[in-house]
């Protein structure tokens, strides 16, 4: 099954209700194949005039109770980014995946780039909590596709599948589990019925998530991008736009432990550490395997979720004393390395690439040894 396929059927494996999107290299796959099977389950496909409207789709549809989809590419996710920070603002969760081609503006499109990372993070203004996925393979375009819903739906956060054009358009043999196997994770819901008790739709919980009332359900709900008291009405001060952001991030950094998944091979007596995701991580395991093979002591460290950053395992990495450097490749100028940079004072050597093609692991060997 091709990449662009599985994550199409991950999100249909995650309960997909309603998609809604605008074809764009790399990854009209996902819509024309959720195009044709979605109607066959009895859920809802849209083709949208642009991604604005498409985004802005998903998260209507999501407030009235549908688990939503879109998927894109870097073009139509830079407009994306205004609601992305109002689904965040509104604790609506959706998810968005992102098919990088080579950038910025319409760049390469039928070509790999792995450059939206930084961009997923910090995109939309303001401050606010997301999770965002990396697969490295088919099989992974449909495991994470449905932790994605799961996340998404978990926490009421805007969740991303960074899936990059090589792995999106890449075939290999998918295994699909038996519904009754998957997992399928809702979201907190309010303990009482419409009318039956006050119902505050943005009420402080001891896990920092608040219960979702659906629009048309009976209770009273108000959304807004606006600062907003726990009802969700208006508050336009600084103690109630201090006590709402804050919450919003660390809903997401308090349960980091709980999201965050990366993948280890051979880390623990290796004296260099490749940290690479997507398909640069393809490449960065045969990069190891060729060291090993000459005596040295090489591992690796895939970030599977890119944020939140496994910058825990690292800290641990540093504190077995065994670590003397990081190399850090990926198809763009520089960006997952910043949070490597930022954990230690050891080397870390870059090794970037624009896009268009990917990183061989003779490149990585290369800079294993140098």
């Amino acid at each position: 099954m091709v990449g662009d396929h599985a994550c199409a059927e991950g999100a249909l494996a995650a309960g997909l209700d309603f998609y809604a999107g605008y074809p764009i290299t790399p990854s009209t796959e996902v819509m024309e194949h959720l195009a044709d099977r979605l109607p066959r389950v009895g859920s809802k496909f849209v083709q949208m005039e642009d991604e604005i409207a498409s985004i802005a789709a998903i998260i209507g549809a999501s407030a009235a109770g549908a688990r939503s989809m879109t998927a894109t590419s870097g073009p139509g996710f830079s407009l994306m980014m205004e609601n992305i920070g109002l689904a965040a603002m509104m604790e609506v969760p959706v998810v968005i995946v992102d098919v990088m081609r080579a950038s910025p503006s319409t760049g390469l499109p039928t070509s790999v780039g792995q450059a939206d990372v930084l961009q997923v993070r910090w995109g939309s203004h303001g401050d606010y909590g997301i999770a965002a996925y990396a697969p490295c393979s088919p099989q992974e375009c449909f495991d994470l596709t449905i932790a994605a819903f799961n996340t998404a739906n978990r926490y009421r956060i805007p969740t991303f599948v960074m899936m990059d054009e090589i792995v999106g358009h890449m075939t290999e043999r998918v295994v699909i589990p038996d519904e009754a196997d998957l997992p399928r994770m809702g979201r907190p819901r309010p303990e009482t019925a419409p009318g039956e008790a006050p119902f505050l739709p943005y009420g402080l919980t001891e896990g920092l998530v608040p219960p979702m009332a659906h629009a048309g359900e009976g209770y009273k709900v108000h959304m807004t991008g606006l600062t907003h008291d726990e009802r969700g009405y208006p508050l336009l001060n600084a103690a109630a736009h201090e006590k709402l952001v804050r919450r919003l991030v660390d809903k997401v950094r308090l349960n980091a432990d709980e999201i965050l998944r990366y993948e280890e091979i051979m880390v623990d007596d290796a004296d260099t550490v490749v940290v690479a995701f997507g398909c640069t991580a393809r490449s960065a395991r045969r990069a190891v395997a060729l060291a090993r093979a000459d005596g040295i002591k090489a591992g690796l460290l895939r970030p599977v979720t890119l944020w939140p950053f496994p910058e825990n395992r690292v800290r641990r990495l540093l504190q077995l004393g065994n670590v003397k450097k990081f190399v850090v490749p990926e198809i763009n100028l520089g960006q997952i390395c910043r949070e490597v940079e930022r954990l230690t004072a050891l080397p870390v050597l870059r090794i970037n690439r624009a896009g268009g093609a990917m990183i061989t692991p003779e490149i990585i060997v290369e800079g294993i040894v140098g």
